[in-house]
């Protein structure tokens, strides 16, 4: 089936597209290419279809409003401590944009560029590129983004790749916020990870740089469970789980079940790393799509990743990509 074409919106100067993928099992996915957002994701259920992520109608509320909801975010995901990082005896300052944080690439990150776009109808997929430059967000090198997203059947595939001129930092992450049910929160969605242990955080929602086991706390994911606690009420996540060295990348690395169990989730990846976050900041003041309000625990994001502010804790898994070490990732996403 022909992927459609249509213009969404405009951005700073720059139209924005929207990619429109069917499969032959009746999964829609709309993308666009403002910050490769995936804007909407529709799943065939009994009696229709049911919407799965959070997002906006219209292309003007992406840039006032949007959490980085569907998008690519990068070059660096996750939080950078003190907006800043050394490399090669240079010390970089980043823009901060969250306190004395750098969150995602600061304000002009990946996620909030406009792409550019190949359709590639054989393998109803969609291909996105992205030139960054020298100093960009604050960034060394000059890199060439590309982001491909494919859908087959249940299962949209995203495959990440850059090259730079000179060593730098990348960690890119889809940013999709899903709620598979039916309700306006994600707390009773049943949630397994799995993993066996999750980066500790400072005062400042930075890493400490200590790798911590998850038993007997609340971010212990490895059975499933809903996203409140023994006496019913909330539970707020917003951590970076580390996942199970020597698992099989054939197997998922998350699966979330909705509380009607009319859908799950599964997720597989090739990264280090999980952030769980269930919308603990979530507080939008114009509607979502079909006119659904946006607030605290409306969504649930399973960002795979490398560890957060890798660039400050050399024990984790490396980030500094070179010419001689291109940036490679792929993660799909399974909703039946």
């Amino acid at each position: 089936m022909a992927i459609t074409v249509s213009t969404f919106g405009d951005f700073r100067g720059q139209r924005v597209d929207q990619f429109r993928l069917v499969s032959d099992s009746g999964v829609t996915v709309d993308i666009i290419g403002y910050g490769v957002v995936v804007r909407d994701w529709r799943v065939p259920v009994a009696g229709g279809e049911r919407s799965v992520v959070l997002g906006f109608d219209s292309f003007d509320a992406y840039p006032a409003h949007s959490p980085h909801f569907g998008s690519l975010a990068g070059r660096v995901a996750n939080r950078i401590k003190d907006a800043s990082f050394t490399l090669d005896g240079t010390t970089y300052k980043l823009p901060p944009n969250a306190g004395n944080l750098q969150l995602h690439g600061g304000e002009d990150g990946l996620g909030r560029q406009v792409w550019s776009a190949q359709v590639d109808n054989a393998n109803n997929a969609v291909r996105f590129t992205h030139f960054s430059p020298d100093g960009a967000m604050g960034y060394p090198g000059n890199v060439n983004f590309a982001a491909t997203y494919s859908l087959l059947g249940n299962r949209l595939r995203l495959e990440l790749t850059a090259t730079t001129d000179r060593a730098t930092p990348i960690s890119l992450v889809q940013h999709q916020y899903f709620n598979l049910g039916t309700t306006d929160t994600v707390l009773d969605h049943t949630i397994q990870v799995n993993s066996s242990a999750y980066t500790e955080l400072g005062d400042d929602l930075a890493p400490t740089g200590a790798i911590l086991p998850s038993r007997g706390t609340i971010y212990d994911l490895r059975n499933p469970r809903t996203m409140r606690d023994a006496n019913g009420a909330p539970v707020d996540y917003d951590m970076g789980l580390v996942l199970d060295t020597g698992r099989r990348t054939a197997d998922p690395i998350a699966t979330v079940v909705s509380p009607d169990k009319d859908l799950t989730l599964k997720l597989w990846s090739d990264r280090p790393g999980v952030q769980v976050y269930n919308s603990v900041w979530t507080d939008i003041p114009v509607p979502g799509l079909n006119g659904k309000s946006y607030k605290k625990h409306s969504g649930f994001c399973l960002e795979d990743q490398a560890l957060a502010d890798a660039v400050h804790n050399p024990h984790f898994p490396n980030v500094i990509y070179s010419p001689e070490r291109p940036y490679g990732h792929w993660c799909e996403i399974e909703i039946a």
